[in-house]
């Protein structure tokens, strides 16, 4: 299976958006950079399905754009207007050449899902390899309207409860794509979440 980092050189704030190339061509998240639809035209002409971790701006803005462009599939845990298949915790998803479980993980956002296999996981914003505040091990924001540090942590927990023993490769919404122990990295940022901590604390 070929995973293409589909937003690497947008100039403009969006989330990774991810091209799983194989035997179900699928888009994970859809980003908020309006080059995306002609940065997966230089991998393929054809996308099966789109998956959402969840439905912010920066994940779902181009979402209309390229369900015009390919007309996909589209799975969601929360309702949109281009959703066809609704998802829910403990679900099946096939992402290229491989199956993965649905885990519900809120805390930075209501509707949040990662996808787990025996070898992947997608995580969204909930687990993230790298950002501005953490290198190996950093999680989502939680200090706007309608998010929960709490909550968060108990779905890291969940996370790693579900996690196959192997995975080494953590295909974040932000930050670094990571090859290698995925599970040192999550527990990392379970550890830092559960201090409690602003994760900025300029801000």
């Amino acid at each position: 299976m070929d995973i293409h980092h589909v937003t690497e050189d947008a100039e403009t704030f969006t989330c990774n958006a991810y091209l799983a190339v194989g035997e179900e061509t699928t888009l994970v998240d859809a980003g908020g950079w309006g080059g995306v639809v002609d940065a997966v035209r230089e991998h393929t002409n054809d996308i099966d399905a789109v998956v959402m971790t969840h439905q912010h701006g920066d994940h779902v803005a181009q979402l209309e754009a390229v369900v015009e462009a390919f007309d996909p599939d589209v799975y969601a845990y929360a309702d949109h207007p281009t959703r066809t298949h609704a998802i829910e915790d403990g679900d099946t998803v096939r992402i290229g050449d491989e199956s993965f479980d649905v885990v519900y993980t809120p805390g930075h956002a209501d509707d949040h899902v990662s996808f787990v296999s025996e070898t992947t996981l997608f995580s969204g914003d909930v687990v993230v390899h790298n950002d501005g505040a953490f290198d190996y091990g950093s999680f989502g924001r939680t200090d706007m309207a309608g998010q929960s540090r709490e909550r968060l942590i108990e779905s890291i927990e969940t996370l790693l409860e579900r996690l196959p023993d192997g995975v080494e490769h953590l295909y974040a919404g932000h930050g670094d794509v990571f090859h290698g122990d995925v599970r040192d990295v999550v527990e990392t940022a379970l550890e830092r979440a559960a201090k409690r901590e602003p994760k900025y604390p300029d801000e």
